[in-house]
């Protein structure tokens, strides 16, 4: 029986391998998976289930186009608030999780408070959601960063399947 991987110190290579393969393919089938690490499709699955229940995989998703769906533009907001007390910041955070279009929310060091990734239709769309965000109550500086291309949008982190 496979130890539970949250009495682990350290993942294994197997461990490993198999977080490389799901975070490339979160739709990879159990057997190609086992196939993968080296073991059989059983002692796979445990693993998988142990590494979800740990709190290594967070979840899946599909990598949906934003373009395809009407999400032409994407951008960056740099934000700085009134203050920088729990109260205020807590508020933001939950301010910035209603709004849909604020994809990621980030509180930072150095250069304003919250760094935020807005998507939006077109460019009244954007013009419109950093209006908002600068008429915000607690916000008094919005910075805004336009993507003009992505060149790499990897999801996760370097997973290497041998160390």
């Amino acid at each position: 029986m496979t130890k539970d991987i949250s009495q682990r110190v350290k993942l294994d290579r197997i461990d490993r391998r198999i977080l490389h393969d799901l975070q490339e393919d979160g739709r990879i089938t159990n057997v190609k998976l086992a196939q993968n690490a080296g073991i059989s499709a059983p002692p796979c699955l445990r693993r998988v289930r142990a590494l979800e229940e740990a709190g290594y995989v967070r979840g899946y998703h599909a990598d949906v186009s934003p373009a395809r769906l009407g999400f032409k533009e994407s951008f960056f907001a740099l934000v700085g608030l009134d203050s920088q007390s729990q109260t205020v910041l807590r508020e933001f955070e939950d301010f910035c999780a209603g709004w849909p279009e604020v994809r990621e929310c980030h509180m930072i060091r150095g250069g304003g408070d919250f760094l935020l990734k807005l998507v939006a239709r077109d460019k009244e769309h954007r013009d419109d959601l950093t209006m908002r965000l600068t008429a915000a109550s607690l916000v008094v500086k919005v910075t805004t960063l336009e993507t003009i291309r992505t060149a790499k949008d990897a999801p996760g982190i370097p997973i290497s399947p041998e160390t």
